[in-house]
């Protein structure tokens, strides 16, 4: 047996992938972008350029002390400030980006990806596209064997998107497909000829109006995955896939996330968490043209009593007809003004 120590053994060097801009991998680059952390975990983000500067109120830090080191090392500014230089993952990039529309938070993506069942070669078809945020993530998900194609009904969200997503990526995305308009009407447009997708994102108001067109285009045994931000609507979607008869019985959660402080014996959890952002309703799509089977339960006494579910109190609940506005559930209109800032962001952080 060999008793060559461990520590003697070099390093192997890491494998690369074919697509250099895409990898994130390897020694700084020009035209990469670099987190840099001081000792109390201040953040700045550069743009690396040659005989490019990053100037603070400690110091200054020339560009070409970072390009060709490796990912992870210690830099020393002008003024003796250390920092500590990385890539940035892409939950930094999602909670960073310039947005006009909300984004979904990287907790809730990462649920997405594993209970949408995203995977490699996937055709995913997207509704909702706000800032690019999720739409990042499914790019990465299914590959470049795979396909994302995203309707966005507001033009404006639309560009955001389009140019967060292109920042990220260097590029446009082969795999990525944006089109302004009503889900309904493009995805039976698409579906014309038979299904076209096995998996089916939903961000947006009213998801329950969407659930036919997306039984047409969905593949049998395909995902359709809503993100809803409350209560009514969470129900009125789950009623809207059973009464449709050929989606499997839906799941439905929220996810809390409570970050910990680690400073010696202080092992406690932090005084803020991530807690509520949305909830998240999944089904499965049966064969077409069969109806699902229906599963056994006992509903509590009057949970399915006419009267209660069309009580002018208890609209939204149970599958009723009402029509609702981003006002009935306290959203506030994005401003023109919040577009241009985002997109004036964007196309500045490109090369800060």
């Amino acid at each position: 047996m060999d008793s060559t120590p461990l520590t003697d053994v070099p390093a192997a060097p890491a494998p690369r992938a074919p697509r250099r801009r895409l990898d994130r991998t390897g020694p700084f680059e020009v035209g990469d972008k670099v987190q840099l952390a001081d000792t109390k975990n201040r953040m700045h983000t550069i743009t690396l350029r040659e005989g490019g500067e990053f100037h603070s109120h400690r110091g200054v830090l020339a560009h070409d002390a970072l390009i060709g080191q490796d990912d992870g090392i210690v830099v020393e500014d002008s003024r003796g400030t250390l920092y500590q230089a990385l890539r940035p993952l892409y939950a930094d990039y999602m909670l960073s980006m310039p947005r006009g529309a909300a984004i979904i938070y990287p907790k809730d993506s990462a649920q997405i990806l594993m209970w949408g069942d995203i995977f490699p070669g996937a055709r995913v078809l997207e509704a909702g596209v706000g800032s690019g945020g999720l739409t990042t993530a499914l790019l990465r998900a299914v590959g470049p064997e795979g396909s994302v194609r995203s309707i966005e009904r507001r033009e404006d969200f639309a560009q955001v998107a389009r140019e967060n997503v292109e920042t990220y990526f260097g590029a446009p995305h082969p795999a990525w497909d944006l089109e302004i308009g009503d889900f309904q009407d493009v995805a039976l447009r698409l579906a014309a000829e038979g299904p076209v997708a096995d998996r089916v994102v939903l961000d947006m108001l009213a998801p329950w109006e969407c659930v036919d067109a997306a039984a047409t285009a969905l593949v049998s045994g395909g995902v359709f995955l809503a993100y809803v931000a409350t209560v009514t609507q969470l129900s009125r979607t789950a009623e809207a896939l059973r009464a449709h008869g050929e989606f499997v019985e839906p799941s439905a959660w929220e996810s809390f996330v409570r970050p910990w402080h680690l400073e010696g014996l202080a092992v406690r959890p932090e005084h803020r968490m991530n807690a509520h952002t949305g909830f998240l309703i999944t089904a499965r799509r049966a064969a077409h043209g069969t109806r699902a089977l229906t599963r056994f339960r006992r509903p509590a006494p009057g949970s399915q009593d006419a009267a209660e579910l069309d009580h002018p109190d208890n609209e939204g609940f149970g599958g009723s007809e009402g029509v609702w506005s981003a006002e009935d559930l306290g959203e506030r209109g994005v401003a023109p003004r919040k577009i241009k800032r985002a997109l004036r962001d964007i196309r500045q952080g490109r090369d800060r």
